[in-house]
């Protein structure tokens, strides 16, 4: 199983500073090359160079009142939901379709009714375990 990930190219994890500008303020960011390349495939879709998008990130985050401390981990969750949300459908794959032309407010609630139900299911499969142990 480990093959598939051991084996591929190791430049993908290879860290990458980027330094930009976020609001007027100089800072870089540094994540691995695979993330980069994620979140360039994200702003392609809606027109905007890979520093527009991780300042529009960066902005909305802010906007909505979270902590931006962590923010490369912030913009690594991002690519993790990104492709996520493509395999569950959400976003579609043709690269034409802009992130901002989707129904945000319906992807999330879909998406939190299939994690509530992901819950329930495990909760009989902890309990028999627990129970045989």
């Amino acid at each position: 199983m480990c093959r598939l990930f051991i084996g591929a190219e190791a430049d993908l994890w290879e860290p990458q500073t980027r330094s930009m500008r976020i609001d007027g303020v100089s800072t870089s960011v540094r994540l691995e090359r695979f993330f980069w390349a994620v979140l360039e495939e994200v702003g392609r879709r809606d027109g905007l160079s890979l520093s527009q998008l991780v300042a529009r990130l960066a902005r909305e985050c802010a906007e909505a009142g979270h902590d931006p401390a962590n923010f490369a981990s912030f913009l690594r969750v991002c690519c993790g939901r990104y492709q996520a949300l493509q395999l569950a459908g959400e976003i579609p794959a043709q690269p034409d379709v802009a992130i901002a032309s989707l129904d945000a407010e319906g992807i999330l609630a879909r998406e939190r009714r299939r994690h509530a139900a992901g819950r329930r299911a495990a909760r009989p499969q902890a309990a028999s375990l627990s129970a045989t142990s």
